[in-house]
């Protein structure tokens, strides 16, 4: 118990910061994290209109998380107003980096929700159980160990959109005995190009992927069990119609091996191990589009080896987790350059020097019951980065800007949180500070001429920036009476040495048509600061209304606006459900983007508001079970686009789908 207590002292000392406090989803509040819950087999709950949706469309229900749409495919998720670099997405805890120096495969490109049970998204600090961070974390959860001795089961699958001539379909085979589980999938997609409002095509935005799936799993005892997890994902003719290029290949193979102990009746109540490999291929190129000024070609790798260690204890009022873990990342890309003159040479470059980043570190935290209605909580993260130049050539491209670079570097990292939670049966009320750092992304530090078509500029790395670091604070309050529920949640970020390009006028740059050269740098502090207000009311219990508006701003200390913030937005829904129907018409939006950053490439957004329509039913048929999700999206066809956006591509005008799931006991 001395052991115990010095080890809650040390964390409670550092005065650290708690995690973003969203509509959680699961029945235990205690846990803070939004959990956005993913089922093909049930009615799908509160916003989540399709069983067949993409991971993106899931992820975008949750009122902090915007995808940054560039094409139809891979839309790249954003937390608290902050792009991926400064958070941590994890595929069950598992480190992944996407091959694309375009950012074109974000990590959620790469599963699918036939694989997932689930989504947790964690704000600041809170988010940093797998890993650094800055704004949050983003881990998408696989299922677990399915040891229920029902024998073999099976579904199928479909789904049909009328926008863009969207097929989907899946099926799923699972077979579970008292010692031994399998569990097989796939799921394939594929879309031509979508018509924005008013019938307007938009070319280059369709895509083709599959995306299998294999775990399974061997009780070695009562208390310990050994699974095995094996994702094959692979896109091909990627259209992005808000870039220069489109994609011929994405492709991911993730594999990873666990040891699982589980007891309730011991003070280790859960102990687990991962050792995990993961490989990425993707392929930029742009021989589909015409009138190209010079011909490109874009691939990528990346590949990571990983492990992570998991330790979950209780002693009296104390919950303790501690997780040890650590990976190996190669990241390498490059571009080769065909002139139009067949007389010239190749031009060739490494746009990612082969960049080898190795981590380890440690994570701990504590719950500790204070009473039956209070709770307060730390964490505690510490780690060493190193990052190595592993291509000579790649490093003495570097040196042009920074003679004295040497091909290796180290970084300490830290990340401190605290919060309290109190909890009465009609109301609850938590706050939390904190402060954590981040180390520069392979392209902030180590990129070479990467284009951005959003602001229209080359960017070139920094390998000297300094760690960016954040101070946060966060408060969210719920209150319940009756069938009315109200609740505020509001954030602030204050990030110091903030990495943003800056415009250097003495580089000239590689790209045609491009407007200059910027290299990365660190403002001296940025500012974040978002609030939401969410109410629902139940008149009965089968109709229920709900609502959700939000307000985000940022600013750097240069006086300009931070690109990327979302504007004042709102959703309204009116909803009807019985245990076999269910309906719902929904309202969302977003007002005029008036603070946009035109500093940072941004214009100004229009106002917009859409209207959606969905239904869904099941029929049991016998021990098997039907379920049919159809609706209608953007009912009025509207056109618009959002602040998220890239380069103003029109969003879907009207689409009318229907997803069916046949579950065969």
């Amino acid at each position: 118990m001395k052991k115990l207590f010095i080890v809650w002292s040390l964390i409670y000392s550092t005065l650290s910061f708690g995690q973003e406090a969203l509509p959680s989803m699961e029945k235990d509040t205690t846990q803070l994290d939004e959990v956005i819950l993913i089922s093909q087999r049930k009615l799908s709950n509160y916003r989540q209109e399709k069983t067949l949706s993409s991971i993106d469309d899931y992820l975008e229900k949750s009122n902090r998380v915007t995808m940054i749409k560039r094409g139809n495919y891979a839309w790249e998720p954003t937390l608290s107003n902050m792009t991926s670099e400064r958070l941590n997405v994890t595929i069950d805890g598992m480190q992944i980096f996407g091959a694309c120096t375009d950012k074109m495969d974000p990590i959620t490109s790469y599963v699918d929700v036939s694989n997932l049970k689930k989504v947790t998204i964690a704000s600041g600090q809170e988010g940093t159980e797998n890993g650094h961070c800055v704004g949050g974390a983003i881990d998408l959860q696989l299922p677990e160990s399915k040891y229920y001795d029902f024998g073999l089961k099976s579904s199928v699958d479909v789904g049909y959109e009328t926008n863009g001539n969207y097929r989907t379909a899946g099926l799923d085979i699972e077979y579970s005995g008292n010692k031994f589980y399998l569990n097989a999938d796939g799921i394939f997609r594929k879309s031509d190009n979508y018509d924005a409002g008013g019938n307007q095509e938009v070319l280059y935005s369709q895509f083709q992927k599959y995306n299998v799936s294999l775990q399974g799993g061997y009780k070695l005892s009562e208390n310990h069990q050994l699974d095995a997890n094996v994702i094959y994902d692979k896109a091909t003719d990627v259209g992005y119609p808000a870039l220069p290029m489109d994609v011929s290949l994405a492709e991911a193979l993730i594999t990873s091996v666990t040891h699982s102990f589980e007891n309730d009746s011991t003070f280790i109540k859960s102990w687990e191990s991962k050792l995990y490999f993961n490989t990425i291929t993707h392929i930029m190129d742009d021989s589909q589009r015409p009138d190209v000024p010079i011909r490109m070609d874009m691939p990528g790798w990346s590949d990571t080896y990983g492990f992570y260690s998991k330790v979950k204890m209780e002693e009296n009022k104390h919950s303790l987790l501690f997780n040890l873990n650590g990976f190996y990342n190669r990241s390498l890309a490059e571009m080769t350059m065909y002139p139009n003159d067949s007389n010239q040479p190749l031009m060739f470059m490494y746009t990612w020097p082969d960049i080898r980043t190795l981590y380890s570190g440690i994570y701990a935290k504590d719950a500790y019951a204070i009473s039956e209605n209070a709770i307060v909580s730390a964490n505690l993260r510490l780690g060493i980065q190193n990052n190595t130049i592993g291509n000579e050539v790649g490093l003495e491209s570097l040196q042009i800007f920074y003679p004295n670079l040497t091909d290796s570097k180290n970084r300490f990292l830290m990340g401190f949180a605290a919060d309290y939670l109190y909890k009465k049966s009609n109301y609850d009320v938590s706050f939390g500070v904190g402060y954590g750092e981040r180390a520069p992304s392979v392209s902030e530090g180590y990129g070479f001429f990467l284009f951005n078509s959003f602001d229209n500029f080359d960017y070139i790395g920094n390998p000297y920036l300094s760690n960016e670091k954040s101070f946060q604070a966060n408060i969210k309050a719920n209150y319940r009476i009756n069938d009315f529920k109200i609740g505020i949640e509001s954030s602030y970020f204050y990030i110091m040495d903030y990495i943003i390009g800056e415009i250097d006028p003495t580089l000239s740059a590689m790209t045609i048509g491009a407007s200059g050269v910027k290299v990365y740098t660190g403002l001296d502090h940025a500012s974040i600061f978002d609030v939401y207000l969410n109410t629902s009311y139940n008149f009965t219990e089968k109709f229920s209304v709900n609502g959700t508006v939000g307000y985000n701003y940022g600013q750097g200390s240069n006086s300009e606006p931070l690109p990327i913030i979302k504007p004042f937005s709102y959703v309204a829904e009116v909803a009807y459900a019985t245990s076999r129907f269910n309906a719902a018409l929904q309202l969302e939006g977003n007002a005029n983007q008036s603070r946009f950053s035109s500093f940072y490439g941004e214009d100004e957004t229009p106002a917009y508001g859409v209207l959606n329509l969905n239904l869904g039913n099941v029929v049991h048929l016998k021990s098997n079970k039907l379920v049919f999700k159809y609706g209608i999206e953007n009912i009025l066809d509207s056109f618009y686009s959002t602040y998220a956006d890239w380069n103003n591509i029109p969003r879907q005008g009207r689409n009318f789908y229907v997803n069916a799931s046949f579950v065969i006991r």
